[in-house]
């Protein structure tokens, strides 16, 4: 699956949409690159851009945006409502799939030195990537904001991270750094009174509130006079979400209250907890929550993280496809309480367009019928993948039958984490059926270089050699899946539903097929490699998969014939 990067920069133009285009025009001119998002506002003079890609493809789409903001923006002409220090004010990086946290501050590092050897503009790090504690605050930073900034400039405790302490009047200077996903996300409640809204927030907040003392005439908690501390300060009671910010408001397009909420780290407190512990405490007040709603996107995984949540909640297995998942977290987060949630425009992965690959996108049919003809992809590495697909589905059904089945309670966990894993496999799977042919033509493509130079020779036989090897382990991948298939097969047959078992038995003669299948295809393309030690290891994994694969499937038959007597 595609590394996922998003990249949010902050330009200080909000106003020309032509000088906007021309800085997207740059960033969507790297391949790969995903525009999601553009936010351009009028009266804060700021246009906030999405975009996802690969580490690779953000890094070169980020500098190019940065250098197309520096030529058309001029910072020494712009006003604007929103705090503000660079053309390029602020441009955070923030892993999605694939990529760390780690992975964005090296990528931060990379970006800022390119934009202040090649442009000349300051750049300081912020939040993960800075290097030192007082810069990890946007807000520090930018304090004095680009008014103040060559006086800044001056200061040693303020020479940036990268680039020169030198004041450039044009494009001011540019904050960078890695952070976490955030997400903006409101809870509906069915009153309009604001101030239950903000004393539902307060709870729920990191920051929490100022205590009070008892109203004599209300239980509100903002009714209370403020207690202070000797110096005059409030006193502080902690709220209960940590990296979570909310404040209450009222929304008169929908005559409703809502607590606003910003999630800094959907991992730390997630969105189906902070919702669960809304709907307790809104209860408590006497009013309900009637659903919630998403401003701007999420990534998959917090939405399957509150899906499976609810699932067992509710008792059932989450050992379903991913759309199972995905549905559950939207019904029970009432993420259609507003608007219809449309997925492919809410969830990062589905704005960037992915979905199956043009094989498993077909029917059966189709399928079949392309494979019949005299192409020689996709062939019998593809089937091969997908008859491991088709034997992790049938453990997956079987070990979510068992969960389900009355008698079989103390199991529940086991057949949830068999499923769950042959789920997993089945998707990784799926996915290869088409690798498999992408790898195929990748070995063809690479044998029509022209080979005219010696520099062409070169080249030519570099992408050969890689291009097969890539053919070698695409196969190699689908045996070793396939044969965990068989490794959960040998599990259920023994422990799971016995009224499934002939299900489980047809698991493992596809799951050995596939096995069987996929090392074929490592060995017919291995004379295509001239280095022995090479050719040796993967001869030797091919025949301990295959006589391991060949051992399970025959416990497995056994088992499944001795159950249906």
């Amino acid at each position: 699956m595609k590394q996922l990067v998003e990249c949010v920069p902050n330009f200080s133009e909000g106003r020309d949409l032509a000088k906007i285009k021309q800085i997207t025009n740059a960033i969507e001119a790297v391949d790969g690159i995903t525009l999601l998002d553009v936010d351009p506002g009028k009266d804060t003079n700021r246009t906030v851009v999405t975009f996802v890609g690969s580490i690779e493809e953000v890094e070169e789409a980020a500098f190019l945006a940065i250098a197309t903001a520096a030529e058309v923006i001029d910072m020494s002409r712009h006003s604007g409502a929103h705090a503000r220090m660079g053309a390029t004010d602020v441009c955070p990086f923030i892993p999605v799939r694939g990529a760390t946290v780690n992975d964005c501050v090296k990528l931060s590092h990379r970006v800022a030195q390119r934009v202040g050897d090649e442009l000349k503009i300051p750049v300081y790090l912020y939040e993960h990537s800075a290097q030192t504690e007082e810069r990890k605050s946007l807000p520090k930073i930018r304090s004095g904001e680009y008014e103040g900034l060559a006086k800044k400039l001056k200061d040693p405790n303020w020479k940036p991270d990268y680039g020169p302490a030198i004041f450039n009047s044009k494009t001011g200077a540019t904050v960078m750094g890695a952070r976490e996903f955030l997400i903006a996300y409101n809870i509906n409640l069915n009153t309009k009174d604001m101030r239950l809204a903000a004393d539902i927030a307060f709870e729920l907040r990191e920051k929490g509130r100022s205590k009070r003392f008892s109203h004599p005439d209300s239980p509100n908690l903002l009714d209370g006079e403020i207690v202070r501390n000797p110096d005059g300060s409030p006193v502080k009671i902690l709220g209960l979400f940590k990296d979570v910010k909310a404040v209450g408001w009222y929304i008169d397009e929908f005559k409703r209250a809502q607590i606003s909420i910003n999630f800094n780290n959907y991992k730390v407190s997630t969105v189906h907890d902070v919702f669960d512990k809304a709907r307790e405490l809104a209860m408590e007040r006497g009013i309900r929550v009637t659903g919630s709603e998403l401003v701007g996107l999420i990534p998959k995984e917090a939405l399957l993280m509150a899906g499976r949540h609810y699932l067992q909640k509710q008792r059932r297995t989450t050992a379903v496809p991913e759309a199972d998942i995905i549905e559950c977290a939207l019904q029970s987060l009432g993420l259609n309480d507003l608007y219809p949630f449309k997925q492919e425009e809410k969830i990062v992965e589905f704005a960037v367009g992915e979905k199956s690959g043009p094989l498993m996108s077909q029917t059966a049919d189709g399928f079949v019928n392309e494979l019949s003809t005299n192409s020689p992809a996709p062939g019998g590495g593809s089937v091969a993948a997908l008859a491991g697909s088709l034997g992790a589905a049938l453990v997956s059904m079987v070990a979510a039958l068992t969960h389900e089945k009355k008698g079989f309670e103390g199991l529940k966990d086991e057949m949830d984490a068999m499923g769950n894993k042959a789920q997993e496999i089945k998707d990784q799977l799926s996915f290869l059926v088409d690798e498999d042919t992408n790898a195929f033509n990748a070995v063809m493509d690479a044998n029509r270089l022209p080979a005219n130079t010696e520099e062409e020779k070169s080249t030519k036989h570099k992408a050969i050699l890689t291009a097969n090897k890539h053919a070698i382990d695409i196969p190699l991948e689908v045996a070793k899946l396939s044969f965990s298939v068989l490794e959960i097969a040998e599990e259920l047959v023994k422990k799971g539903n016995p009224n499934s078992v002939s299900d489980v038995g047809v698991a493992g003669e596809t799951a050995l097929a596939a096995v069987r299948g996929a090392c074929m295809n490592v060995l017919i393309n291995l004379p295509n490699i001239k280095d022995k030690r090479y050719t040796n290891g993967k001869k030797k994994r091919v025949a301990e998969l295959l006589a391991e694969a060949h051992k399970l499937e025959r416990k497995i038959f056994r088992q499944t014939i001795k159950k249906i007597g």
